[in-house]
């Protein structure tokens, strides 16, 4: 397993760049590990690491 980290930005810039103006500083700068790398990422797999991503960000807004 080929494992890469990269930012949500990354991912977003290369996939679904409308999003972009959506997402806060924070969400974005967050890390992900793909399992497979960025290079075998389809679009509809970006929009849900974003959903999931925003999901977690708020979920630790609330927390603190």
């Amino acid at each position: 397993m080929d494992l890469e980290t990269v930012t949500l930005s990354r991912i977003v810039e290369k996939l679904a760049p409308e999003l972009v103006p959506f997402l806060t500083e924070r969400e974005l700068n967050m890390n992900i590990v793909l399992r497979e790398g960025l290079a075998v990422l389809a679009p509809e797999d970006a929009i849900e690491i974003v959903q999931h991503s925003i999901y977690e960000n708020q979920k630790q807004v609330m927390l603190h």
